[in-house]
């Protein structure tokens, strides 16, 4: 998880204060991706109105049988995972995931098992044996499991060999089990990717990934690795980027059969959208969409807003496109576009 700045959570609370009398009207949804019209080559907002709504939205995780989808979702005063589910062919309204409902602590970046019977996710939730801290004290890696009823289990702790005495965050899953994630040195006050195998029913020692990725003089977060662990797709700040300078962009890594990694590849200005950093991306898992956050302002709805009378301010705030995190899909042919140019 980023830092997220004093100024940027009291933009949250305002935007909060403003939305407290907003309702909505679920309808009824049905098919895959929430009825949703696939995207093309050019990125579009996904699902707006139901899953982008104008609050902070990110991190999406779709199950395997693209049944369920998890998302981050920030406001002034919830920082946790939404859930929506598809029962009997309708989805559900997105609703706060049941393993998430404390708000004394925050829940962000949920991550489906292959086989979907398990969710990886950070939360603050203070580890065994520690009282609760207040704010980002904490950061590990939790998990929950799927019951015969299909319900999910409390959160626990997957594995203390993830969870030291560090920060680690964003859990992204390969078909065999290992996990990625991000894990920020105290000292170094710098993120790394790393990963842990998953041999005999237990992770062993995380490893950093090599310098080709963890870039001296970059700082490299939130990673999603594809299933069958032939590339992983980043936020990289730090490096000199002609398409979205000054920001945190989203790079492609490409590893082959013997573990070695390309240099990473930077996605155009249809992803790496201008004045945008990089947050969180993802693939679907019939390997068709990437999905990925993205701040973006849309000018003609900021210009009816600036009539200052309630209703336009209102209108603007509660739609996608006024400058928080929207979550975006695009053909993956993108990511085969690039791999060609590498």
């Amino acid at each position: 998880m980023k830092n997220i700045s004093i100024s940027f959570m009291l933009l949250l609370v305002v935007f909060s204060v403003c939305n407290a009398q907003v309702t909505t009207n679920f309808k009824k949804l049905t098919g895959e991706y929430l009825g949703q019209k696939p995207p093309g080559m050019i990125p579009e907002i996904f699902a707006p109105g139901i899953i982008c709504t104008g609050f902070n939205e990110r991190d999406i995780s779709i199950s395997p049988d693209r049944k369920e989808i998890c998302y981050g979702f920030l406001t002034g005063k919830h920082i946790t995972i939404m859930y929506t589910k598809n029962e009997n062919g309708i989805w559900s309204e997105p609703a706060v995931a049941p393993f998430a409902a404390d708000e004394k602590f925050y829940y962000l970046e949920p991550c489906f098992s292959a086989d979907g019977n398990r969710i990886y996710f950070l939360s603050t939730l203070p580890p065994k044996g520690k009282e609760p801290k207040p704010r980002w004290t904490y950061q590990n890696i939790w998990a929950v499991d799927k019951k015969s009823d299909g319900s999910w289990s409390a959160p626990y702790n997957p594995d203390t060999l993830l969870n030291k005495d560090n920060v680690q965050f964003y859990p992204s899953l390969t078909k065999s089990g290992t996990i990625y994630f991000t894990k920020t040195y105290s000292q170094e006050k710098k993120s790394f990717i790393c990963r842990s195998r998953f041999i005999n029913g237990s992770y062993k020692e995380p490893e950093k990934l090599p310098s080709v990725i963890n870039q001296e003089g970059t700082n490299v977060y939130n990673a999603f690795i594809s299933p069958d662990e032939s590339f992983l797709i980043a936020c990289v700040d730090g490096r000199k980027n002609e398409v979205n300078p000054g920001y945190a962009n989203y790079y492609v890594f490409f590893r082959d059969s013997l573990d070695n990694w390309s240099e990473g590849v930077s996605f155009g200005p249809e992803v790496n959208m201008k004045g945008s950093s990089a947050m969180s991306a993802s693939v679907s898992p019939d390997g068709k969409y990437l999905f990925f956050a993205a701040q973006k302002i849309n000018e003609q709805l900021e210009e009816t807003s600036k009539r200052k009378n309630l209703s336009s301010m209102l209108t603007f705030l509660n739609s996608p496109q006024n400058g928080n995190y929207d979550i975006y899909w695009v053909d993956a042919e993108i990511i085969n576009q690039l791999k060609e140019k590498k």
